[in-house]
């Protein structure tokens, strides 16, 4: 097992895995595979990602409070049990107006047909 990771084979409450801390944004890893990983995350009130692009797609679900999620510079207010995919080579970033938590799962698979450049 991955020390990282959660243990396998036991019950785990979600929302509690991660704490909130004020001023930071804090993670934990459920699982991490090469195909992609689970994360949890805290975001404390007045925190934010800063706009990034990843290749991969990346499901986004609310597991409490509320987020503002800003996809290619449209903005989404989500709220608890909502989800969004956030679509590979997507600008992306987060910003908490109040605390929230997310679950994040990173599908690496897909991509492999992705080219920049027109066939």
């Amino acid at each position: 097992m991955n020390s990282s990771e959660i243990e396998k084979a036991k019950v785990n409450i979600i929302v509690e895995i991660v704490q909130y801390m004020p001023n930071a944004v804090l993670s934990k890893t459920i699982i991490k595979r090469i195909t992609g990983n689970v994360t949890v995350s805290s975001f404390a009130a007045g925190e934010e990602l800063a706009e990034k692009i990843s290749p991969f797609d990346n499901f986004i679900q609310i597991i409490d409070g509320a987020a503002e999620i800003t996809i290619d510079e449209k903005k989404y207010t989500l709220t608890l049990g909502q989800g969004i995919i956030i679509p590979a080579h997507a600008t992306h970033s987060f910003n908490a107006d109040e605390q929230f938590k997310m679950i994040s799962t990173v599908i690496k698979s897909g991509y492999e047909d992705w080219s920049p450049y027109p066939a």
